[in-house]
């Protein structure tokens, strides 16, 4: 299996999300091609589908994730990050970057910072057009709405 098959997973959790009203976030996370968790981004405010798969993985693991991959269609942030090094996460795979709150590069690099005891692999940029396209085809949306609400005329 390739990354962008994998990617397309996490992609599919990602547009649940955005049905649920919740921000597009996808993530699978693998280990011997095989698909241990998959989840989506939800309402409350730290239930980020990274931290979800971490979670699950490491219930079935024998303490930690190193020979496991986890698929993110966006750039973490630094509370996932963090799961990431604690959990000895073995390679992460992100479709689009976040350059507000990026971890993983864009504002901070946690998984690089020479004072954590353990860096997982990155790559980046995996399926990268249709990570970003989900993202900001969602925060749009929002905001057209938003605007049609302001406009509506009050009863």
């Amino acid at each position: 299996m390739t990354d962008q098959h994998w990617m397309r997973l996490a992609l599919e959790q990602g547009r649940q999300a955005a049905m649920q009203d919740c921000i597009p976030v996808g993530a699978v996370i693998v280990k011997n091609n095989n698909i241990i968790y998959a989840a989506r981004n939800g309402h409350g405010a730290i239930e980020h589908a990274e931290k979800l798969c971490i979670e699950h993985a490491l219930g079935e693991s024998d303490g930690y994730l190193l020979d496991c991959t986890l698929y993110v269609t966006l750039e973490p942030c630094a509370m996932c990050a963090g799961m990431m090094i604690w959990s000895r996460l073995g390679r992460l795979v992100i479709g689009a970057m976040d350059p507000k709150t990026g971890a993983v590069g864009s504002v901070y690099n946690l998984l690089r910072d020479k004072q954590m005891n353990h860096h997982p692999q990155v790559s980046t940029g995996v399926m990268q057009t249709e990570c970003s396209k989900l993202l900001t085809g969602f925060f749009r949306e929002k905001r057209l709405n938003k605007q049609n609400d302001i406009t509506k005329p009050k009863d």
